[in-house]
């Protein structure tokens, strides 16, 4: 994807606010346009970013990843693999536990937590829950007694027994 006239379309902007300034304010902010153009590049990379995490979350699927390529941003759709075989929900007991570090897009963090939130249950139950529902091939259930919970009230910490 070629940001070019992006950029350009955000310097014709900045100089088209400035004219009525005269050509001291014009000549300002051309050369304001042209030292803001790797900022503004950042931050069209960035929302292209979101967009295709936002989007990857909602496809159910399919990847999209933002890949640069030189100065320019490549979108690549990738499809899955094959699916593993299914992976059953753990026992409610628990059994044992393993720890994970999970990196994921602040916005999709956002949506992880209002999703807990309004469900009342942690975010690592939440968590645990989806992957669970991933790995079977089934949706996400309901807490099983139908209880919500408190949105909005929880604790969290690691505890050992």
């Amino acid at each position: 994807m070629d940001l070019a006239p992006y950029l350009e379309s955000l310097r014709d902007d900045l100089r088209a606010a400035a004219a009525p300034g005269g050509p001291e304010t014009t000549r300002a902010a051309d050369l304001l346009g042209h030292a803001l153009e790797a900022s503004a590049r950042l931050a069209l990379l960035q929302a292209l970013s979101d967009a295709a995490a936002e989007i990857t979350t909602r496809l159910h699927g399919p990847v999209v990843d933002v890949r640069l390529r030189g100065r320019e941003a490549d979108l690549v759709v990738t499809e899955p693999a094959v699916s593993a075989p299914p992976v059953p929900a753990p026992a409610p007991d628990g059994g044992d536990v393993a720890r994970l570090t999970l990196r994921m897009p602040e916005t999709l963090k956002n949506y992880v937590e209002q999703a807990a939130a309004a469900e009342g249950i942690s975010v690592n139950a939440w968590l645990v829950r989806a992957v669970a529902a991933a790995a079977s091939g089934t949706p996400p259930a309901a807490p099983p007694d139908g209880r919500h919970g408190r949105p909005g009230k929880r604790i969290t910490g690691f505890a050992q027994a």
